[in-house]
């Protein structure tokens, strides 16, 4: 299904599922529920999510899969006649409960953090600065993973929303106790989007929240101009193997519709797995050491996934994990490089990212100072 075809398939979604049930179908500039319909937000690659602004600065939410929500604004009436799945977030929201990790840098650059009171992260689980310095100076409290909430100190401090990661539907009764509790609780799906800049793009959202859509506006467009001079560039031609090893000696990988291998494309580089494909849900694949190599021994540059084990510092490192790849192209040539740990909880760093990976395709000795997520393993 094509971009424009998905997106219009969500406004239809939104449109059919959050409409009161006594109104026949109408177009989409329509009013609802006694509000007066204004606009849809317009996105660029996110198809994830839709938003519909309404007059006095009401908003509808709708996500995909994930349910719709009705945004009031301070000391706003809720209006009648809302169907029972629409889910109301009353503003200001100041007391969040910030689960979904990815979500994180979106508020911290938003300058946000002091909407989330409540953490499912620990403070040394953070590798964002921001967020571990608030959670150390107590401003932000730890509350519980996702599946073992502290339900007391959420009441005590009087939560007014939980924003979730999918991994929320493995425990149902969680999200049901919340909801008892008069937590409301958002269900992001901004893992699914196919597209980096989709997952940047979800900031439009929590910019909504917030009441701060005008920062995120442009928050969200300085992150695309940086990326001018490298979108438009033709593809470099050389090949990328990204992937991480795991306890078993297994290679981690991207299946080629993964947003990674979509960051390698859009930096000028082709993946080297780009026939991977597939039907599974997840979007990695562990191959056998052998199969990797096969793969990816000629590949021009190798990049190191630190998520998952933390990385490695040197190449003596990595061959110690695998010395079957001492004979890949990329490690003769010096064109082995690791990401930073941070990366994977910046969500707003993924422009940096396909900018970093632009340049160690097209230039021989990068100055380390002039990259943010990658760095060369010698």
């Amino acid at each position: 299904m094509s971009k424009k075809l998905t997106a219009l398939a969500l406004v239809l979604v939104l449109l059919a599922g959050c409409a009161a049930p006594q109104q026949a179908a109408r177009p989409s500039e329509h009013d609802w529920c006694g509000l007066s319909y204004q606009d849809e937000l317009p996105l660029d690659y996110a198809d994830q999510f839709a938003i519909t602004h309404y007059q006095d600065g009401y908003a509808r939410v709708q996500i995909a899969d994930g349910g719709c929500y009705l945004v009031v604004p301070p000391d706003g009436a809720v209006p009648d006649g809302l169907a029972p799945e629409v889910t109301v977030l009353q503003q200001p929201l100041d007391r969040i409960y910030l689960v979904a990790t990815s979500a994180m840098d979106l508020f911290r650059a938003l300058d946000g953090l002091d909407s989330i009171r409540l953490s499912g992260t620990k403070a040394e689980g953070w590798y964002i600065d921001e967020a571990r310095q608030a959670m150390e100076a107590g401003d932000i409290l730890y509350a519980g993973k996702y599946s073992a909430p502290d339900h007391e100190r959420i009441y005590t401090e009087g939560c007014d929303l939980a924003i979730e990661s999918t991994m929320i539907y493995h425990a149902p009764a969680v999200k049901e106790q919340l909801e008892r509790m008069g937590v409301p609780v958002l269900v992001e799906r901004s893992s699914y989007e196919s597209s980096p800049l989709g997952r940047m793009e979800w900031i439009k959202l929590y910019g909504l929240l917030l009441d701060k859509e005008d920062e995120a506006q442009a928050v969200y467009a300085q992150a695309l101009e940086g990326l001018e001079g490298v979108l438009d560039q033709p593809s470099t031609g050389k090949s990328v193997a990204f992937f991480s090893i795991t306890s078993n000696g297994a290679a981690n990988v991207r299946r080629a519709s993964d947003y990674v291998a979509k960051m390698i494309e859009m930096a000028g580089g082709r993946y080297v797995f780009d026939d991977l494909g597939g039907e599974n849900a997840l979007s990695t694949v562990n191959l056998q050491m052998e199969a990797f190599y096969e793969g990816a021994k000629d590949a021009d540059c190798l990049i190191y996934n630190s998520a998952i084990d933390g990385g490695v510092r040197t190449l003596d490192e990595l061959l110690q994990k695998s010395p079957l790849l001492a004979h890949c192209k990329a490690v003769q040539t010096g064109d082995v490089w690791c990401t930073a740990q941070n990366l994977f909880q910046s969500a707003m760093g993924l422009g940096d990212l396909i900018r970093d990976m632009h340049t160690v395709l097209t230039e021989d000795d990068p100055d380390p100072a002039a990259l943010t997520y990658l760095y060369r393993l010698t």
